[in-house]
């Protein structure tokens, strides 16, 4: 639904929105303004949503406490808003599991999977759906001529569905679960969507594929802003994948004089880490493959990286170990500036989780989303649009480092760096979009049918453009990060003058 501006964004905008505004308001008392917020977000005596503007009160009030980094709570509690607001209220709160939280009376309960006979039957002669279904869970209605699906034998394959002229019987899914590339979400005794952790990798596609808008994650939002006040320097790290997300007028020179009038130190392109973590895995590639691993699988989608090592555990060792580029920019950040803290600002719910690990947290301090970004921009009056540019622009990356954002691109980058050393040596590349052919695309890798590949994954359909956090149409931003990316006085990753410092970063 990324593009379209429906009310889950709407009210996903209020909450990011007002959560900004109360970190710049510093004379509001946080825990009264916590308890009051619901009441400005959903005014009145009728909601604007479900009709229950007391359901929705209660909806907008676990969800201002995930976007304030606290615990969701189920209706069974009894608390205020605000509780535990004293362990959010301050610059250096990480991030604690669960990431991704199903406000239970907010979820549909929808089901699982069912397959439907719509009123399009015309009651046909043929009737192909009875003649091939497997079960005979398809019977005729004799007064109306229509079909009949006894939902006690259908085993839903859908063989109904795919022979109906008329496409009068469809397929319904959970939108979550189908989204879910892990199979983590199940139902669990109310019907409520209810999500296996032990599975979940928080790549947050069931977020955006919620139209009940049940589904939500924790923010920094205010732990940031808290940060810029207290006079830290702050610097702001910027995935590859937002050119356009602001609006199709924000130029990067735009975007750098709005952070920059946030209180931002500075503003980098996380795309330089991006050329950095493709030298070091092209070097990777040409020294393990084939002599000591079978395969190399790229490294800089968490999502994609922590599936196969849960998925595949016999096989995490042909997961690179190369530094993902959120990690490499943020170290780049701190070498140069030892009292910096960074904020990656990026299109990814993953990043949320990869930042939480120990060996990330002394680099990355922060992670947000263009989407929470925005609410900043917002709560402060930022006019992104307008805003006088700031000719420096972002960073000088390369068009490859910058195509990292769009499926396909890391691993072109990591060939493109081979080939330029090597312009002899074959490369053999595969890539898969989205967890569910991320899992096939491995299992065939470990049964022997990518001998000598490079293997890359994108977590999320077209790839990081299509981040959680993401608010364009994904094939719209596929284009402006091209366009965008052509800019670049550099081609491939190992020509940028950020390349030099690899070395020092890696130790």
């Amino acid at each position: 639904m990324r593009g379209v501006e429906t009310r889950i964004q709407e009210i996903r905008h209020k909450i990011f929105t007002e959560v900004a505004r109360m970190a710049y308001h510093t004379e509001w008392p946080v825990k009264e303004r916590m308890e009051a917020l619901p009441y400005k977000i959903i005014p009145g005596e009728k909601g604007n949503f479900r009709n229950d503007v007391f359901l929705e009160r209660a909806i907008v009030g676990e969800r201002l406490r995930l976007a304030m980094g606290l615990p969701y709570r189920s209706a069974a509690e009894h608390s205020p808003i605000s509780d535990g607001i004293e362990a959010a209220d301050k610059d250096e709160t990480y991030y604690t599991p669960p990431l991704i939280n199903v406000i239970k009376f907010a979820c549909n309960a929808c089901p699982e999977k069912r397959v439907h006979v719509t009123d399009g039957c015309q009651g046909c002669l043929a009737h192909p759906c009875m003649e091939v279904c497997p079960k005979d869970a398809i019977s005729l209605d004799r007064t109306t001529g229509k079909s009949v699906i006894d939902q006690e034998k259908c085993i839903k394959c859908g063989r109904c569905a795919s022979v109906c002229s008329y496409n009068a019987i469809i397929v319904q899914e959970r939108p979550c679960a189908k989204a879910c590339g892990m199979d983590a979400i199940s139902s669990d005794e109310n019907g409520k969507a209810n999500i296996d952790y032990d599975k979940c990798v928080s790549c947050g596609q069931c977020l955006v594929n919620c139209p009940f808008g049940a589904i939500a994650d924790k923010s920094q939002i205010f732990q940031t802003i808290r940060a810029i006040q207290s006079g830290e320097k702050v610097y702001a790290a910027v995935a590859p994948a937002f050119v356009g997300q602001f609006g199709p007028k924000v130029t990067p020179g735009k975007l750098r004089a709005a952070m920059k009038a946030l209180g931002f130190a500075d503003v980098f392109e996380v795309a330089i880490g991006a050329d950095l973590c493709a030298k070091q895995e092209a070097e990777d590639f040409l020294k393990e493959v084939p002599d000591e691993l079978p395969f190399m699988a790229t490294s800089c989608c968490p999502a994609w990286s922590v599936m196969a090592k849960k998925l595949f555990p016999e096989h995490a060792k042909c997961i690179s170990m190369a530094l993902t580029p959120m990690t490499l920019t943020a170290r780049l950040i701190k070498q140069h500036n030892p009292d910096a803290r960074v904020v990656f600002i990026g299109p990814c719910a993953a990043k949320k989780l990869e930042a939480m690990r120990r060996s990330v947290r002394s680099e990355v301090d922060f992670v947000l989303t263009f989407e929470e970004m925005t609410g900043i921009f917002s709560a402060k009056h930022v006019d992104l649009e307008n805003i006088e540019e700031d000719p420096a622009g972002v960073s000088d990356a390369s068009t490859d480092g910058r195509n990292f954002a769009v499926a396909g691109g890391v691993a072109q980058a990591v060939v493109n760096v081979i080939k330029r050393d090597h312009p002899d040596q074959e490369v053999k590349v595969a890539n898969a979009e989205g967890l569910k052919e991320c899992r096939q695309l491995l299992k065939l890798a470990t049964l022997g049918k990518y001998p000598g590949y490079l293997l890359e994954g994108m977590a999320c359909p077209g790839g990081c453009v299509a981040g959680a956090g993401t608010m364009q149409a994904i094939k719209k931003s596929q284009t402006s990060v091209g366009l965008y990316a052509k800019q670049s006085t550099h081609k491939t990753s190992c020509e940028t003058e950020y390349i030099k410092e690899l070395d020092k970063l890696v130790d």
